[in-house]
């Protein structure tokens, strides 16, 4: 077995803060993004808020093609300034914190595993994983059961994701 590198894509809304993963792969091309970007599309029409802007760095893989496949849901492509991933520190800083997090800690065997891994990984961070930035709330809102316990104790049940690395708390029935 030889060590290769993998690469993730994902969107990242930058109001909620909410990661949509688009896939995994060994060999990132032009006709890869492209697809991607068409599996991301679709969802787009079924938003009730459409999305206005899509912001990304200036690699290689991201051609006119991936580019137009956004353009056609009316999206505007906003390229970031040449060397300067300041310029979109948003994903930048979710790339620190799912590498600090999580896959600094896994030995990752291979893509679909990273794959399962980053889908494990983002749902939490959707759905359990409080942010500074929203108040203390996950993305897609408070967790499920959460609610004042007006000073009355509270059971609390926690779950484990990915072999423990990862806890989740919700309330007991």
């Amino acid at each position: 077995m030889r060590l290769q590198r993998l690469y993730v894509l994902f969107f990242i809304e930058l109001g909620s803060r909410r990661v949509h993963l688009a896939g995994c792969t060994a060999h990132p091309d032009d006709a890869w993004v492209t697809q991607q970007a068409r599996q991301v599309s679709f969802g787009l029409v079924e938003r009730e808020e459409p999305v206005r802007f899509l912001i990304r760095d200036r690699d290689r893989k991201f051609t006119s093609r991936f580019d137009a496949v956004l353009e056609a849901q009316g999206v505007r492509v906003v390229r970031t300034p040449v060397h300067a991933p300041e310029a979109n520190g948003i994903a930048e800083r979710f790339v620190r914190t799912i590498r600090s997090e999580c896959l600094d800690w896994l030995l990752i065997l291979n893509a679909r595993h990273l794959e399962n891994t980053v889908k494990v990984f983002v749902d939490h961070y959707n759905r359990c994983r409080p942010h500074r930035s929203l108040g203390l709330v996950p993305p897609n809102g408070p967790p499920r059961g959460h609610a004042e316990t007006n000073g009355h104790p509270t059971r609390v049940r926690r779950r484990d994701r990915l072999g423990g690395l990862l806890h989740e708390y919700v309330r007991a029935a």
